[in-house]
């Protein structure tokens, strides 16, 4: 939660999210920097798990299984953190709503394995901040998150399903691919120190 203008307080959680290679973590982790204990960070839960040792696999009951743990994992992070420090600003590498993207079936089958709604997953943010994916502008997507598999055909695929479930949030900011990385970043820390602006009114 953060200071609104009448002297109450309310919650401020956003996502960053968007295809693999995206930029997103970096810009958290700059952001957090910049502005320090008025953020914290809640890290990807797929890489938590990843490089904890959960299993990983192309199977279609493990690809489920996973996807079911990273959505449990992601929601209770978020929802620590957010006890943990009420007064900060939330910044979700990543949200609850990435799942129905990665998962192996259609979204409506997502939901129900989980028990929710898009429309619930949508509310638990503030906004959202999507990082287009290096792979839709014809960029490699290799190095960076040692767990990230995806080829750059895949990681184009995955920002397109992504965009379309993360842009029916009411406060949705894109940050386009750009061929300089740094532009990238700086369009997007602005976007971010914007929208933390506007939800301190």
């Amino acid at each position: 939660m953060i200071e609104s203008s009448n002297g109450g307080e309310r919650r401020c959680r956003i996502v960053l999210t968007g295809g693999p290679g995206g930029g997103k973590t970096t810009a958290a982790d700059l952001f957090r920097r910049e502005i320090g204990d008025r953020v914290v960070v809640v890290p990807e839960a797929a890489t938590l798990l990843f490089t904890g040792g959960f299993p990983r696999s192309d199977q279609m009951h493990a690809r489920r299984s996973a996807q079911r743990a990273i959505y449990h994992v992601q929601k209770n992070l978020e929802d620590v953190q957010s006890a943990l420090y009420p007064n900060r600003i939330l910044l979700c590498d990543r949200g609850t709503l990435d799942g129905a993207a990665y998962w192996p079936e259609d979204s409506l089958d997502f939901y129900t394995a989980v028990h929710t709604t898009e429309q619930a997953e949508l509310e638990r943010y503030d906004a959202v901040i999507f990082f287009e994916s290096a792979a839709a502008g014809g960029l490699s997507v290799e190095g960076g998150n040692p767990v990230r598999t995806e080829s750059s055909q895949q990681a184009a695929e995955l920002d397109h399903r992504l965009r379309l479930l993360w842009s029916r949030h009411p406060r949705f900011v894109l940050v386009p691919h750009n061929a300089s990385f740094v532009k990238k970043i700086m369009f997007g820390l602005a976007a971010l120190e914007s929208i933390v602006a506007q939800l301190q009114r």
